[in-house]
């Protein structure tokens, strides 16, 4: 953000952050700020912490060293303004609740919990969660019975039946077709429009998110960089980050990130990242 004026307030700055899962630090020294507003797609290979760094800002797992500031206020004190929608849950994980009550489950900030004290309020915020996600015609419909794209809609309207200023959204790209995608990745675009909503995406392909997003944040071994396409997603960029030659191939509008010559495994032409899989040998942990 160079040559721009700086935030009174940064959606998320970290410094020197530890992000841990168990015993064991997944990310161990990530420097970042994230003006408000923004939207940025964070990537990296299986293990490099993507899911790990998303359940920190969300408070569920603990912060391991290093410093933490959500919306300008320690993480305790910005908690009730995050929302959080975690990975796709299996089929029939749901047991037969339909979209509204879904919605309604995570009303009045009690995170995990119900509230049900007065109707009318819980009423009114989850009809406008659901409206503002453009679900209004899914509320009396089973979550079982929604199409991929659907369900991600009502559990993005879950996440923001309380007021929220960050929205973490963990794969919601995951198993959905190019329609669907593009169909969330719009309503994400216009969710940071319209209500200055900050919003960290993880995904493991970075071509569907080129046109919409701000920054990217690419973690690999421990570490992290964030900035622009153009400055992160590069061959020496990736290569310092990765301590490994990597090489970034442009086609037709479309970003492959693979090692370089001499150090290729067998990958896939099919995904941004020549297939995550490529790369399970740099850590264990999400």
């Amino acid at each position: 953000m160079s040559g721009q004026a700086q935030p009174e307030t940064w959606a998320v700055e970290a410094s020197a952050l530890r992000c841990m899962r168990g015993d064991r630090a997944v990310i161990t020294g990530l420097d970042l700020r994230i003006a408000e507003g923004s939207l940025v797609g964070v990537f990296g290979s299986n293990g490099s912490g993507k899911t790990t760094l998303l359940q920190t800002l969300a408070g569920i797992l603990g912060e391991g060293g290093g410093t933490l500031r959500l919306l300008g206020r320690p993480l305790a004190q910005a908690r009730t303004e995050v929302g959080y929608v975690a990975q796709a849950v299996p089929e029939g994980a749901y047991g037969g609740i339909d979209a509204r009550s879904f919605v309604g489950a995570a009303w009045r900030g009690e995170r995990w919990g119900l509230g049900w004290r007065d109707a009318a309020p819980r009423t009114q915020a989850v009809d406008a969660a659901l409206q503002s996600v453009d679900a209004s015609h899914l509320a009396g419909r089973p979550m079982e019975a929604l199409s991929g794209g659907e369900r991600q809609r009502v559990c993005i309207a879950q996440a923001l039946v309380n007021p929220v200023r960050l929205l973490l959204l963990d794969e919601p790209l995951s198993n959905l077709d190019p329609r669907a995608q593009q169909g969330v990745l719009e309503l994400v675009r216009r969710l940071c429009r319209e209500q200055a909503l900050t919003v960290l995406l993880t995904a493991h392909d970075i071509n569907p998110l080129l046109p919409v997003m701000d920054q990217v944040l690419y973690l690999a071994a421990g570490r992290g960089r964030i900035g622009t396409v153009e400055e992160v997603v590069n061959a020496a960029s990736l290569s310092e980050l990765y301590g490994l030659p990597m090489a970034v191939a442009r086609h037709d509008g479309y970003v492959f990130i693979h090692p370089a010559r001499g150090f290729m495994p067998e990958v896939s032409p099919h995904c941004g990242h020549g297939h995550d899989h490529a790369h399970d040998h740099l850590g264990g942990a999400r």
